[in-house]
């Protein structure tokens, strides 16, 4: 599929991308374990897809059940696993347009260049090259019923939740109840809700902010940035495993940082937007139309340093290591991550250790990457980087040992960067707390010292449960551990936490000084 978004190697302009798409099941790994459940899950998919074959009356619906698994499998074969979608030099791959037969002699690169709207482009992008060749030979291979089959069900797929109830019902039975152990679908209305979100987020999220973000917030947040960053600069200097060249580029770094709070300053306009009563499917083409439009008229123009790419009523942050900065929506600064009534510690080791989270991202195993600006460059000595890279082994060889459903465990690799965050924002925001006391002891409250509520307000971001159809849905499709991870997973390694709770070596959350894993 086309994207748009900054150059990794030139920050400063819109490159045009292509990123391996086209599955109908969550991930590549659902069409290749061979294990019993694995094998169950694309039996029901046959099953399922031959059912909405039957609900749009289409012939022959259980053999081009089959076949659409079939070609999806292949598709499967040749596309890049997940570990290697998250290296930044190896998905970086440019070409001039008339080298691009270089990739795959079978498609049309001009025309299918022009129907993209990337036709006037000098350079494309391509993360995975070799997916888009065995593409190619797959063109070839399988006959045109076949993909005509294929496309047919993913129009069918794609709209099957704006459809007549038997659609909607089949669609949740298995993509809610099978995938994820859902036991009910939600209700229309939050569907509803989900839609206009989908089509008109920030419209809704103009409102939401009105309604639910008081100026007071920004300001506190703000400052708590600035206060993590300060504490970021701090911790850098301290390194003991990192040069003293590499400090400064990563001080450099640090320096660059920019940061979004709340809400947008330039609200999106939707007026070109066509929005009819009674017409579910056509808005929701319609939007997709205006939205992807939206991206490709970037192309060619300045870098719009303003735009959001979540929206205010979201409950997420993220950091974008092209533009160097960090994002926080308004829905995110609520309880249990932000609650204004609350004294520091708690908010500290919630909102705070969340801002950390993000500013770490800047220096995961990915972020570490991308320079101040935004660009792709190695600003690393070739030494710390051995020491850096070293140091994330050791704590993916941790997570790699959890095993949240029985026979399935954490892909370390996978969720590196998310662990490194959670372990840099954790500690960062713990230095910023105590800075924050300016010397004087933290009062006890109900029984619990500052660290002790600080760790407690780490804890309740992360309370959550899962159903094990979730969960394997998620340990191959989500970066992020499962919280119960994201939290102990990050306190082993803390020694203020040993220290507040007074953790022995009996203890399930003990973890040996000289194996505790620190990198920021």
């Amino acid at each position: 599929v086309p994207y748009v978004h900054q150059d990794p190697k030139d920050s400063t302009r819109y490159a045009g991308d292509f990123f391996q798409a086209g599955l109908g099941l969550p991930d590549r790994d659902f069409y290749l374990i061979a294990d019993d459940k694995f094998k169950g899950i694309r039996a029901s998919y046959v099953a399922h897809v031959q059912k909405m074959f039957e609900l749009a009356k289409i012939d022959g619906a259980a053999q081009k059940a089959k076949s659409v698994l079939e070609l999806e499998t292949a598709l499967a074969q040749v596309q890049w696993d997940k570990v290697e979608n998250r290296d930044p030099v190896k998905t970086y791959n440019a070409y001039e347009p008339a080298k691009l037969a270089e990739v795959s002699e079978r498609i049309d690169w001009p025309r299918y260049l022009d129907a993209t709207g990337y036709g006037a482009l000098k350079q494309v992008l391509i993360s995975q090259p070799t997916y888009v060749a065995g593409f190619g030979k797959l063109l070839d291979s399988r006959s045109l019923e076949a993909w005509k089959t294929y496309l047919a069900w993913h129009v069918i797929n794609a709209h099957a939740e704006l459809l007549s109830a038997a659609f909607v019902d089949e669609d949740f039975a298995f993509n809610g109840k099978i995938l994820n152990g859902q036991q009910e679908q939600r209700p229309r209305w939050k569907r509803g809700v989900e839609g206009i979100e989908n089509a008109l987020g920030e419209a809704a999220g103009q409102i939401y902010v009105q309604r639910h973000f008081p100026a007071e917030n920004k300001a506190r947040i703000e400052q708590l940035v600035k206060n993590l960053i300060a504490a970021y600069a701090v911790a850098i200097d301290g390194l003991e495993w990192m040069s003293a060249d590499t400090k400064k580029a990563a001080q450099e770094k640090l320096s660059k940082f920019t940061y979004k709070i709340g809400y947008p300053d330039v609200w999106r306009d939707y007026a070109a937007l066509e929005v009819k009563a009674g017409d579910s499917v056509g808005n929701a083409q319609r939007a997709a139309v205006f939205g992807y439009e939206r991206e490709i008229a970037k192309l060619g123009k300045p870098i719009d340093r303003k735009e959001w790419h979540m929206t205010p009523q979201t409950v997420n942050a993220y950091y974008n290591p092209e533009m160097n900065e960090i994002v926080f929506p308004a829905a995110i600064l609520q309880p249990p991550f932000f609650q204004a009534d609350a004294e520091d510690a708690v908010n500290y080791g919630g909102i705070g250790a969340v801002i950390g989270h993000e500013i770490s991202h800047g220096f995961d195993d990915q972020g570490s990457q991308y320079d101040g600006d935004g660009n792709l460059r190695m600003w690393w000595t070739a030494e710390d980087r051995k020491k850096f890279e070293a140091l994330g082994n050791a704590l993916a060889a941790q997570y790699d040992a959890y095993e949240p459903v029985k026979g399935y465990h954490v892909n370390g690799k996978f969720t590196l960067g998310e662990n490194i965050a959670d372990l840099g924002g954790l500690t960062i925001a713990h230095s910023a707390y105590l800075k924050s006391l300016a010397g004087k002891p933290s009062p006890v409250i109900d029984g619990f010292t500052g660290d002790q509520r600080f760790f407690i307000g780490w804890a309740q971001v992360w309370r959550r449960k899962y159903r094990d159809e979730n969960l394997l849905n998620r340990l191959s499709t989500d970066p992020h551990s499962p919280s119960e991870y994201r939290c102990n997973g990050v306190v082993i390694n803390v020694p203020a936490f040993g220290t507040a709770f007074e953790v022995k070596p009996e203890d399930k959350l003990f973890r040996a000084p000289e194996q505790r894993i620190k990198i920021w």
